[in-house]
């Protein structure tokens, strides 16, 4: 059974044309390799050789599309590869099964391989890192950060879906977020949330950024509906956390308090309190290693 995780994805999306993109930009004018092998037919092993969590299965299986290659998965999006399993198959696994011309499966390689290893990094470092929340005791959400890379947003952020974790705003269009620098162009946070809401209605949130209580306190009086409680550490972060949540108790004030900035596996421990409602942390796909996989035409 294929992957829900698919269909995220638009059928005609502007991702199809990336993958035409990124296999131009591996071969801008001669593909010398393809001359050496020509076109004789051939059988490829996609192999897994680190455990962790399979992702970016579709971007792959355009890349091997586009390359007039059928492939067969034999296994699917999310399923988590252990290193017993792959001990027991002297390291690494196969994890898909690649047909065509020579010529073809060697252009496809690189930029599959290379999606895969990427997106297999995130979804695998998203999905320690929601682990470790969870055998803390958090019961709220772990989320990624904007600090994507041009050109590869759609695929990180996918990748941390298929992890677990919650990819937070998507782009400047999806969220308002008002930072330390909007609110010094513009004077006070009360004058940025109303600026804001005065444009992006009800079906937008807005979130502001701030580094006291008493900036928290100014930006729920004025409407946000996000508190980003930014490098506050440890117990000065739960002590703002739950004296805000004990002011605002019966009031007529609805808002979910964030804490972002400097969050890692080695000390995420140290932050997590459920008065925060999320924890977010560009760690789970900047500070990630990738997962290595390697094509092989079999002999």
């Amino acid at each position: 059974m294929a992957s829900r995780y698919v269909h995220l994805l638009p059928v005609n999306g502007r991702w199809k044309q990336q993958i035409t993109d990124f296999l131009s930009e591996d071969v801008p004018s001669f593909d010398y390799g393809a001359f050496v092998v020509g076109d004789k037919e051939e059988t490829a092993s996609l192999y897994m050789k680190q455990s962790g969590l399979i992702c970016g299965v579709p971007f792959a299986a355009e890349v091997f599309q586009q390359c007039e290659l059928a492939v067969e998965w034999h296994f699917k999006e999310g399923d988590y590869i252990g290193t017993e399993e792959l001990s027991k198959n002297g390291g690494k696994l196969v994890v898909a099964t690649v047909k065509g011309t020579a010529n073809k499966i060697l252009l496809a390689e690189r930029t599959a391989l290379n999606l895969l290893s990427r997106s297999s990094g995130i979804a695998t470092q998203s999905y320690i890192t929601k682990k470790l929340a969870d055998e803390n005791g958090y019961n709220g959400l772990i989320a990624g950060t904007r600090k994507t890379t041009p050109g590869l947003r759609q695929i990180e952020k996918y990748s941390m879906l298929v992890g677990g974790v919650d990819p937070h705003r998507y782009d400047l269009s999806s969220m308002v977020m008002l930072k330390d620098n909007h609110i010094a162009s513009t004077g006070s946070i009360t004058s940025a949330v109303k600026s804001a809401r005065s444009v992006c209605g009800f079906a937008v949130k807005v979130e502001v950024e701030v580094s006291t209580e008493e900036d928290a306190r100014e930006a729920i009086d004025a409407g946000a509906d996000v508190i980003m409680l930014d490098n506050f550490k440890g117990d000065e972060l739960q002590k703002v956390a739950q004296s805000l949540k004990k002011y605002y108790q019966g009031q007529n004030k609805s808002f979910l308090l964030e804490c972002s900035g400097g969050l890692t596996l080695q000390n995420l421990g140290s932050y997590l309190c459920n008065d925060i409602d999320i924890y977010s942390t560009s760690s789970i796909h900047q500070g990630c290693n990738i997962i290595d996989f390697s094509l092989k035409i079999n002999a």
